[in-house]
């Protein structure tokens, strides 16, 4: 793709980056900034710098924060006694959509996968060990909801396995959601019937 501007060519070349997008989406979004108002454009640069700077992860869950300690980690209105293990902060958002929890969460940040080379140690599994001990006897329910795929099954499995001192109850959501799918693709209503229908793992 040949472009008539050094600054055109170098602002789709980096936006290109981003998944699912290719040079041509690239561009026509390029060109859309241009005509827009430059205070729109140094409003979106300007909320980027912010997101890259400012943005934490929630010392008592890991999931994206603004501050120290997650917006739901602080609420007092959550069930303090249940605690939703998800692979990442999407899955958060997508069971916060079902309106149908209202406990904790705990994101790993990922699933174990040897075939990327991610392994126990690289996920927020001691974290969440630790958080458990912690609790004492507070905590009376873990919920491992991981995508139902090979990756998400092993990493439940081994959580189980890891988990064999946790005096409460372990559940997994129901598998409403189907299998090989990711939980932030699945629909509201889906994800809600199997939240609210999990079962005992075993």
């Amino acid at each position: 793709m040949e472009f008539s501007s050094k600054l055109i060519e170098q602002a789709v070349t980096e936006i290109a980056r981003l998944p699912g997008i290719g040079k041509k989406t690239a561009l026509r979004l390029v060109l859309h900034l241009i005509k827009e108002n430059p205070s729109r454009t140094e409003a979106l640069t300007g909320a980027l710098t912010q997101l890259r700077t400012q943005i934490q992860f929630c010392q008592e869950c890991h999931n994206i924060s603004d501050d120290a300690v997650c917006i739901i980690c602080r609420s007092h209105k959550r069930d303090r006694s249940v605690i939703c293990v998800v692979e990442n902060p999407q899955d958060v958002w997508a069971i916060e959509n079902t309106a149908q929890y209202h406990g904790l969460y705990h994101v790993l940040g990922g699933v174990i996968s040897p075939v990327q080379g991610i392994g126990p140690a690289d996920l927020k599994i001691e974290m969440l060990l630790q958080r458990l001990k912690k609790s004492g006897h507070s905590i009376t329910e873990l919920i491992l909801a991981l995508s139902p795929t090979m990756e998400g099954d092993t990493t439940a499995f081994y959580l189980h396995k890891r988990l064999h001192d946790f005096s409460g109850k372990i559940t997994s959501i129901a598998r409403g959601v189907p299998m090989g799918g990711d939980l932030e693709y699945a629909d509201e209503i889906t994800l809600g019937r199997s939240i609210a229908a999990r079962t005992l793992f075993s």
